[in-house]
């Protein structure tokens, strides 16, 4: 019988790299709710409208990527490609703005999109990234960029710079459209085929090209910056105010789009300096009428979002080693038949606070020795036998070989003051 293998384009997260993840996870629950924010989640598939009215018909995502398919009513349901779309959504739906003026969420899950599978991006990848609903000033937009920024410098990623531009809005972005195209239009032999194609639907896409005869037209286009009326050119010039003040570098970059339509004025992305062309760590932007096209009140909003494929790809590139705040394990072992029986009351009372684990067979210490080592144990707990005296348990610290009788009754307490001693917090550090 063949045997069944993960499809193409997914994979398994196990033991060490597992542990990786977590510890990214961890650090952006952390520095997300140190900033306000909440978590949000939000179902794995919705309806294919809410992609193609807000990502926009005419991207890459929506013409080719989406796993899309008909559920046995014949609606049309999409496994999600990216998290805004949902979280706008979910906004409306549970109608947020009337709880609070200013909604904060933050969101970790995977995400789904048919594309080449290649080195950090797979089909089911994954992604977090944090929204703000209400506010229109540049303030947030700030923020978002600082709490990207901060969650990067969190996990050890230094030497970031933040690409800011703006894509206007409906007042000023028409004007720029029409210009651009008639210069794309003027160039377009030298344009590459889907360039060709995406210049009679949405000339803006031909800017987000990878394609290098692309980028050769684009970085003689004309730029946005130029056309951006004054009530985005002010916002703007407020984020990088806002940035300057608070440190963070930036430098503006006209061509920046991003890959989705819903944005407005505010674009940005964060580069490693340090990693060449595929520099890029994510990014994000304003999107002040996205509630709008979903149906809803005109709702401004901002936010970011990063592939953690992506992330834990590049701190191994750079040698970032990620460690997991040091979780006490303890290992129960039984020396004699008959302590034995008091294996599993014991494991229950520590498992209340500790991670622990036993079993109730009898073995000698030196194998029980060599398991507690292979299973990164902390302390070694053994009853029965001649080194523990009756009524106790004896304690033994693995990393310094320190040991003691512990009565069973103070079990516990004496644990936990042994803990503080060995615990550590977790933390990123260069190799």
């Amino acid at each position: 019988m063949t045997r069944i293998q993960a499809i193409r384009g997914t994979k398994d997260l196990l033991g060490d790299e597992l542990a990786r993840w977590r510890f990214l996870e961890e650090t952006v629950r952390a520095v997300a709710e140190r900033s306000g924010y909440e978590e949000i989640r939000t179902p794995i598939f919705e309806s294919t409208d809410l992609f193609s009215r807000s990502i926009g018909t005419d991207t890459d995502i929506v013409q080719k990527e989406m796993y899309t398919f008909p559920d046995r009513k014949g609606r049309s349901l999409t496994l999600r490609p990216e998290g805004t779309a949902s979280v706008v959504r979910a906004f409306l739906e549970n109608h947020l703005a009337r709880e609070r003026p200013i909604a904060k969420v933050y969101y970790i899950g995977p995400m789904f999109r048919y594309e080449r599978p290649q080195k950090g991006r797979f089909r089911q990848f994954h992604q977090f990234g944090t929204e703000v609903l209400g506010p229109e000033d540049a303030f947030y937009d700030a923020e978002t960029i600082a709490v990207f920024h901060s969650i990067l410098g969190s996990v050890g990623l230094g030497d970031l710079t933040v690409r800011l531009g703006s894509v206007g809005d409906e007042s000023c972005r028409p004007a720029y459209v029409e210009r651009l195209s008639a210069y794309l239009r003027g160039r377009r032999e030298d344009l590459s085929e889907i360039s060709r194609e995406r210049l009679e639907r949405n000339p803006l896409r031909v800017l987000d090209s990878k394609e290098e005869e692309d980028r050769a037209v684009v970085r003689e286009a004309p730029s946005i910056l130029e056309d951006l009326c004054d009530s985005c050119a002010k916002h703007l010039d407020e984020v990088r105010r806002a940035l300057d003040r608070a440190g963070i570098p930036h430098a503006l970059d006209a061509g920046l789009v991003r890959g989705l339509d819903y944005y407005t004025r505010t674009v940005f992305e964060i580069h490693h300096d340090r990693l060449g062309a595929q520099s890029a760590l994510g990014g994000g932007g304003r999107y002040d009428r996205l509630a709008e096209d979903l149906g809803g009140p005109r709702t401004p909003g901002v936010g970011f979002s990063a592939g953690m494929e992506r992330i834990v790809s590049v701190a191994e590139e750079l040698a970032i080693r990620w460690e997991m705040p040091r979780e006490l394990r303890i290992l129960v072992a039984p020396l004699s038949e008959r302590a034995s029986e008091e294996v599993l009351p014991i494991l229950l009372r520590l498992r209340a606070r500790w991670r622990a684990d036993g079993s109730a067979r009898p073995r000698n210490l030196k194998t029980v020795l060599k398991q507690a080592n292979r299973e990164g144990a902390g302390l070694l707990l053994l009853l029965g036998g001649e080194e523990s005296a009756p009524g106790s348990a004896l304690v033994k610290r693995l990393d310094s070989g320190e040991q003691e009788n512990i009565l069973l009754d103070r079990l516990e307490e004496r644990i936990e003051e042994i803990a503080s001693r060995i615990a550590a917090p977790g933390a990123a550090r260069k190799e």
